[in-house]
């Protein structure tokens, strides 16, 4: 996107989150020219094509597209726990702070939180969490991972599997909430479907930063997966001519989720440009994927700060608890970096 400021064309920056990138020209071809169908009916090509190569690329029996991965976290969950049940997950996770309470409102769980500071769950942390076999208690039945975090951070392979062998001695099952799976994978150098392997049912997200502009994917076996297909419709996620989005997804899922360690490294190199100014730290332990976190010292003005990057063509969210995120991506270039550490410098030195 470009904005006229007097007769100098500006690109514009966006850089609140990796789910703005537009669709590629590919991807806008792909959507023009995909067969569909009805695919409550099963009978979307593009749908059933996206469906088998994602359960093959994460070696799961079975998929199901999802238009968000909200929804497919709500299903993941859904479908593996009853009424009452109890779910251990992290404190900050995304399916306790970012999707509206769905885990008590429409699964009906309670969620037992493990908060640690590197946001990590770890085997001992299951061990604990799981309830007593009491009358009085909610039986502990699901654990939910993430992996990338939202943190900035990857969750080792070791430790991942580590996890699931803890849950699993336990009786649990184990979905893992992969919005950014192949943002983690390629941090780690491992095969998505290693992380994969570590959980019963897992999402991945083909609108954060693989520029499809809509969909998820939910993985697992087959029973588990004609369950989410029935919850989906249940919740109104029946889709009908949905190859239009996911002919988007097959490019998403298998030529641009090659590419994400470009994004990475302009977030290293971002962050190694910010730390050069005053003002500004940076949180350097945060740099595994795409995200840059940083904090400014000295601003007069902190409630401005947001309103006179936006003048600068950039845009960003604003601080949560004095913390900035920064989010590069397909639409952020390498060349692109000296002007976004150059506007943060002039604007923090403004106000």
């Amino acid at each position: 996107m470009k904005i006229r400021i007097g007769v100098e064309i500006m690109k514009i920056l966006d850089l609140r989150s990796d789910t703005v990138t537009q669709p590629t020209p590919e991807m806008r071809e792909a959507i023009a020219s995909a067969l569909v169908g009805d695919d409550v009916y099963g009978d979307d090509p593009t749908v059933n094509e996206l469906e088998r190569q994602a359960a093959e690329r994460l070696g799961k029996e079975a998929a199901l597209f999802v238009s968000s991965g909200t929804m497919g976290n709500l299903l993941g969950v859904q479908s593996q726990t009853q009424r009452g049940d109890e779910v251990i997950l992290g404190a900050r996770s995304h399916i306790i702070t970012h999707e509206v309470g769905h885990l008590a409102q429409i699964c009906q769980c309670m969620g037992r939180t493990i908060d640690n500071p590197d946001d990590r769950i770890y085997p001992d942390d299951i061990r604990q969490a799981i309830r007593p076999d009491d009358i009085h208690e909610p039986p502990t039945t699901l654990l939910c991972l993430e992996n990338a975090l939202s943190n900035g951070t990857v969750v080792p392979l070791e430790l991942m599997r580590q996890d699931y062998a803890a849950a699993k001695e336990a009786g649990l099952n184990v979905h893992l909430d992969g919005a950014r799976l192949f943002n983690a994978a390629t941090a780690l150098g491992v095969d998505a479907a290693e992380l994969a392997a570590c959980a019963d049912s897992v999402t991945f997200c083909l609108s954060k930063g693989l520029c499809a502009p809509v969909g998820s994917m939910l993985c697992g076996t087959k029973e588990f997966i004609a369950r989410a297909r029935r919850n989906r419709k249940r919740i109104g996620g029946g889709l009908r001519q949905a190859g239009f989005l996911a002919a988007a997804g097959l490019i998403a899922m298998n030529q641009m989720s090659l590419r994400l360690g470009e994004d990475h490294a302009n977030a290293k190199t971002l962050a190694a440009m910010l730390e050069e100014l005053d003002g500004v730290a940076v949180a350097k332990d945060q740099l595994d994927i795409n995200m840059v976190f940083l904090t400014l010292n000295g601003l007069a003005a902190p409630e401005r700060f947001v309103d006179a990057l936006k003048e600068q063509g950039i845009l960003i969210n604003g601080a949560d608890h004095g913390v900035y995120r920064l989010v590069t991506h397909w639409g952020i270039e390498t060349a692109d970096l000296p002007r976004i550490a150059a506007a943060i410098d002039r604007c923090r030195k403004e106000l």
